[in-house]
């Protein structure tokens, strides 16, 4: 096997057709077949489906395609950096979720990063499903995945299988925000069921392993409530509490800055009693960077300074 092989396989997989990745990489296409099939005897595996309409990716090659995808662009990577003489670029991507203390936890990072260095960071929030994709393809180094502590043993199978390192960050519970004008804000006690009467803002894409998604959402979403908005990003929560003064939302706690600028409080619900972890993920054999590490230092400093006793 050689880095040529690889990035046949690759032009393959995504032109769709061996006769155009030939037509790309200059080359006839009997020897481009052979030197796929030289490829695959050697890996012992079958990477290809040949088919008279085309060709389609087994199983087997979808998981080798993801190591080489990644190796490919590291080599390709290396050569323009040595080629242009130019200072290796800072790199770092991580996919989170919709969580405010560790979006100020990215800027606090971010914050600290040299400009004397070209740089590529990328920074996603989204679902856990994703965030494990994501994560396993290779597309981003670092993942946060938050669930309920009741469908632990699901994501740890998930992470074994996928040969993935996970180390927990933090385990909450959920508070209840609202905004100041809602007519529950001065209520002492609150209860689940004195939410029934209210709208609540939730994520629309909750997750869990080998579950299906009614199963989840039945898990997730109180029994008491049916007026619900759901989003897909965590800005718009904001100023939906601020302004729909019948809302409220579950979520992890979050700075004291962002109370006093949409005018919104927390409140215990008493007979709350889910807890949340949120759990990093990488690749098993992936060598932390240290802007990695840097990263990862701010948001546990976050988790610090943000996330009281919940539990």
């Amino acid at each position: 096997m050689n880095i040529l092989h690889l990035k046949y396989a690759v032009e393959i997989a995504n032109t769709k057709s061996i006769s155009r990745a030939a037509e790309n990489l200059y080359m006839g296409q009997p020897n481009l077949s052979r030197a796929i099939k030289e490829l695959e005897e050697t890996l012992n595996i079958t990477i290809f489906n040949r088919t008279p309409k085309g060709i389609t990716i087994t199983p087997e090659g979808e998981e080798f395609l993801q190591y080489a995808k990644r190796i490919v662009n590291q080599v390709d990577e290396v050569e323009e950096m040595y080629k242009s003489g130019r200072k290796p670029k800072q790199r770092f991507s991580a996919c989170v979720p919709r969580a405010s203390y560790i979006a100020y936890a990215f800027a606090e990072f971010a914050s600290g990063i040299s400009t004397d260095i070209p740089a590529d960071i990328f920074y996603k929030e989204t679902n856990s499903s994703r965030t494990i994709n994501n994560v396993v393809k290779g597309e981003y180094n670092l993942g946060i995945v938050r669930f309920q502590t009741s469908f632990e043993r699901y994501f740890k199978s998930v992470f074994e299988e996928k040969h993935l390192n996970a180390e927990i960050i933090t385990d909450f519970k959920y508070i209840l925000l609202m905004s100041k004008e809602h007519p529950l804000a001065q209520k002492k006690e609150i209860k689940l069921k004195d939410l029934s009467p209210y709208i609540e803002i939730t994520h629309a894409d909750p997750y869990v392993p080998s579950l299906p998604l009614i199963d989840v959402k039945k898990e997730e979403l109180s029994k008491y409530v049916d007026k619900r908005i759901f989003i897909f990003e965590r800005g718009s929560q904001f100023h939906l509490l601020q302004k729909v003064k019948s809302s409220f939302m579950w979520v992890s706690p979050i700075p004291e800055d962002l109370y006093k600028k949409y005018g919104l409080i927390e409140k215990k619900c008493t007979d709350n009693e889910k807890i949340y972890q949120d759990v990093l993920i990488y690749r098993n054999g992936y060598k932390l960077t240290d802007l990695d590490s840097d990263f990862i230092t701010a948001v546990c400093n976050a988790k610090r300074k943000y996330i009281k006793e919940t539990l």
